[in-house]
């Protein structure tokens, strides 16, 4: 399966003034991981998060990009801003920015492209809501969600995407799906993109889950076939609990 990967979101969270030392503190916790360990930050900290992860093991993140270059976009951020900043990772369709900012699966899309076109490794959020679930679509909204965001991207950019499943429901709520739930859609997410390309290509994305994983349940979700890490949120806010997040995912 895909790399293991744990990446932290840590949101609408820390100031600039804490960042430096609160990645510093995560690169020690986190000494010997055998996965990839990544912190994606607001954009205000991503400097002093770079400065203290230089030379490090851990890499860094940005929570979202624009899909143009330059150009009358106030407020939003470039691609090659961030490649400038020394970023490596950057979330594509979190649920907060779908619902909160009107991120559809075509921007989705074009974000996805723009940020493989600069070399940044794109984490692709899908999921589905509680009411969805509840009706028996899950599977055929995030089939969707898939085939939409990896439209026209081919099969040796495709294997470079990270895809995080995130249960809207699971978000910030406490509640977990249980480790059998979580396998089946990312078992099922794989199906999808062997369907798309091939079983290599599959078997190369790395699939994360990123419904309210934490220190108590990630050894189970980590365990699962099709789990190759979490995009991580609440807990990624947290030093040891993060590292023990990290030390599960071998």
């Amino acid at each position: 399966m895909g790399k293991y990967i744990i990446a932290g979101n840590w949101k609408m969270n820390k100031l600039p003034s804490e960042t430096y030392d609160f990645v510093k503190e995560v690169v020690e916790a986190t000494k010997g991981a055998e996965c990839e360990v990544v912190c994606c930050t607001p954009y205000v900290c991503l400097a002093p998060a770079v400065e203290a992860a230089k030379g490090t093991h851990v890499k860094i993140g940005a929570e979202n990009l624009h899909f143009e270059d330059s150009g009358a976009y106030t407020g939003e951020v470039s691609a090659d801003m961030l490649v400038d900043l020394g970023v490596d990772y950057v979330i594509i369709g979190h649920s907060e920015r779908r619902a909160y900012n009107n991120e559809t699966d075509e921007t989705v899309n074009k974000k996805i492209k723009k940020a493989l076109a600069k070399c940044l490794v794109p984490i692709v959020c899908v999921g589905e809501s509680l009411e969805e679930r509840e009706a028996g679509i899950t599977m055929d909204l995030i089939t969707i969600q898939i085939k939409k965001a990896f439209a026209e991207i081919p099969a040796e950019d495709a294997a470079k995407v990270v895809v995080a499943y995130e249960p809207i429901w699971a978000i910030g709520t406490g509640k977990t799906a249980t480790d059998d739930q979580a396998e089946e859609v990312c078992g099922a997410i794989r199906k999808v993109l062997a369907a798309l390309y091939n079983e290599s290509v599959a078997a190369d994305v790395t699939i994360q889950y990123g419904g309210s994983m934490n220190a108590k349940n990630c050894a189970g979700l980590l365990a699962k076939e099709n789990i190759d890490g979490g995009l991580i949120g609440g807990a990624s806010l947290k030093a040891p609990d993060f590292a023990t997040i990290v030390a599960a995912a071998k």
